[in-house]
């Protein structure tokens, strides 16, 4: 259902993707890619200030595969409380699309950072906020520290796996003491030989309980909290390693959330990311481009969910006239859709800049902020005009009510962005 782009380089991409139209993965059976995908108008390329003719194309190729292998099972693994990972991420996986900006020769497709925005907003289109989430955990959140820095050994050993969907990884960063201020984690690693023993745990681990392998944060050293910590490649499968219970959520029901406790667990010492002690930078790193995914991939939901809100409100009668005919209403929605714009605006900016090699830190932290604070808004607001039935479980409102809290504390709460803005201010209170 992809695109054979796989094992083309950048330069390659553009010129052959436009040759290439619809050649499936393997894993797809041709005919099973009918008339469900929506309709979609020709992109007007030439007047898009960041996508090119080959960002729609890739898009293209993904819808095809949520319409067909994900949107029709949402509300099955929304009730279940568990998508199946290994299934999903391998069809996404044989197509290409855990690996967008990964380096060809670990399964890539060697692109840039703004193909993995293009892929997040086009994962907006999933009907919930869970799946979604644990793809971004997949693709941009534990494994770019592992691709930018890690040995060609750990790179085949976990990368290439989980680029391919053979592996599903999760992100051990969170603690219970220790959520936003990662400096605080208190999971160590203590050297012994040419293997580390770990003891600790972890809190709200996205896929934790379905995770062959683990990107863990772990204190190294004794040293000062920015510099005594590293990432550790760690296999889920190791004695020592348990799954205390899978967490019951507000939202993102279908993305299984962990708490993972390590009991003596070792790990060989070949298994760190870079150099030791780099952990935090590498983390921190790690977090700029998370956040843009994060905006990006609710971009394209806080859309559906205006629109489906237009559609609700114009059959939707009140006092003999549609609710959407009330001026309060279509003013109400007119903002909220300008307060989208807004937002694409500033993460396209972010994007540009980032991949020509710039430090984003405040642009991400600032979209990061905005998206979490435009999704409470609009999902509260656009709730409230479908009246009894926004209450109810049966409309993607309410669902999206539920999901999109978390973007004000995941991946840093709103305040912590706050203290960023600020620290690039310089107006943050002097220690």
């Amino acid at each position: 259902m992809a695109l054979c782009v796989r094992s083309l380089h950048y330069s390659g991409f553009s010129r052959q993707i436009l040759k290439t139209t619809a050649v499936f993965s393997k894993r797809h059976i041709s005919e099973r890619v009918s008339s469900k995908s929506e309709p979609r108008s020709a992109p007007q390329t030439a007047d898009h200030v960041l996508y090119t003719q080959e960002h729609f194309a890739l898009k293209d190729s993904l819808r095809k595969i949520i319409d067909q292998e994900i949107n029709p099972y949402v509300d099955e693994w929304e009730e279940k409380g568990q998508f199946p990972a290994h299934r999903i991420f391998k069809i996404l996986g044989s197509a290409g699309f855990l690996g967008v900006n990964k380096p060809v020769e670990y399964g890539g497709l060697g692109l840039d950072f703004s193909y993995s925005v293009a892929v997040a907003e086009e994962l907006g289109s999933i009907n919930c906020g869970g799946i979604p989430m644990a793809i971004g955990v997949q693709s941009d959140m534990a494994t770019p520290a592992l691709a930018r820095f890690g040995s060609a050994e750990l790179k085949k050993e976990f990368l290439l796996p989980s680029i391919m969907g053979d592996k599903v990884a999760c992100l051990g960063v969170s603690e219970v003491g220790a959520g936003s201020d990662v400096a605080s984690i208190k999971t160590k690693a203590v050297r012994k030989g040419d293997e580390f023993v770990i003891n600790g745990g972890k809190m709200w681990t996205t896929t934790g309980s379905q995770a062959d392998w683990m990107c863990l944060l772990a204190n190294t050293s004794d040293g000062p909290p920015h510099k005594n910590k590293s990432l550790i490649c760690l296999p889920m499968d190791l004695p020592g390693i348990h799954i205390a219970r899978k967490i019951n959520k507000l939202g993102m029901w279908s993305s299984d959330t962990a708490e993972v406790f390590f009991d003596d667990v070792r790990v060989p010492c070949k298994n760190v990311i870079g150099e030791e002690g780099m952990g935090f930078t590498y983390q921190m790193l790690q977090f700029q481009e998370e956040r843009m995914w994060g905006v990006a991939n609710i971009l394209t939901t806080m859309e559906k969910i205006i629109q489906e809100t237009i559609n609700y409100t114009r059959e939707r009668k009140i006092f003999h006239q549609p609710v959407l005919h009330h001026q309060v209403v279509h003013f109400r929605l007119a903002e909220l859709q300008t307060e989208i714009e807004l937002l694409r605006s500033l993460l396209y900016r972010c994007t540009a800049l980032y991949i020509k090699g710039n430090d984003v830190t405040k642009l991400a932290s600032m979209a990061k902020l905005k998206g979490g604070r435009l999704a409470r808004e609009l999902g509260d607001g656009c709730l409230q005009y479908w009246g009894g039935m926004g209450f109810t479980s049966d409309v993607l409102v309410s669902r999206f009510y539920r999901d999109s809290r978390l973007m004000s504390i995941g991946a840093g709460a709103d305040e912590v962005m706050l203290s960023i803005i600020c620290k690039y201010m310089d107006t943050l209170p002097k220690k």
